[in-house]
């Protein structure tokens, strides 16, 4: 079946759930692809065909990420750093006791502003939440800088890959969908580097 045929057959409901519900587990502390759902999902809304509503999909994300940051912020608030151990343990390779060092030196020095910016960083997007819970954060500061990064980073990720979308799909037609492939690889690799960066600033750290 041709590529697009297949993604013909996705209800936009379901694409606008799928996002929310991905962002908002990842929000929680569960190394999920967020970002990289959210990418696909706006590239399909620049395409007319799938009926897809961009504004839609950036409020599902939106909501999703302050759902689950909330969720997490509770989850980190009641267990404090046992959970976060829990979760450096459960996916070592992502979320091990450097990059939640990191992140704890960055909730330090930043307070809500990391929060806030976090949510453009693959490692504080994930941690975010159970940080600012276990660090004690107040939560009427938390949420107005979890709300404020969530809308600035799903409206403005939707916003530019809706564009970019729109000028893919003038010059590559039909074959649009490398669009979506380019973007899922980049946003792999992207992940993969933040990552190494984070790991090595924990050891120089130490």
């Amino acid at each position: 079946m041709h590529v697009d045929a297949l993604l013909l057959t996705i209800p936009p409901l379901a694409v606008y759930l799928l996002c929310g519900l991905v962002v908002g587990v990842e929000s929680i502390g569960v190394p999920l692809p967020g970002e990289i759902v959210l990418v696909g999902a706006a590239l399909l809304a620049a395409r007319p065909e799938f009926h897809i509503s961009p504004v839609a999909v950036a409020a599902a994300a939106a909501i999703g990420a302050i759902i689950g940051d909330s969720i997490g912020y509770s989850l980190g608030r009641r267990y404090g750093t046992a959970l976060l151990t829990r979760i450096g343990r459960r996916f070592p390779r992502h979320l091990g006791p450097a990059h939640v060092a990191a992140g704890q030196r960055i909730f330090d020095r930043w307070g809500g502003w990391a929060v806030l910016f976090g949510r453009f960083v693959a490692l504080l997007r994930i941690l975010a939440g159970p940080l600012a819970g276990t660090m004690r954060m107040r939560y009427p500061t938390f949420l107005i800088a979890n709300a404020t990064g969530a809308v600035l980073w799903a409206g403005g990720t939707v916003t530019a890959i809706y564009l970019l979308g729109i000028v893919a799909e003038t010059w590559l037609k039909r074959f649009s969908w490398i669009g979506l492939l380019v973007a899922v690889v980049g946003g792999l690799l992207a992940t993969r580097y933040v990552r190494r960066r984070v790991e090595r600033a924990a050891q120089e750290s130490e």
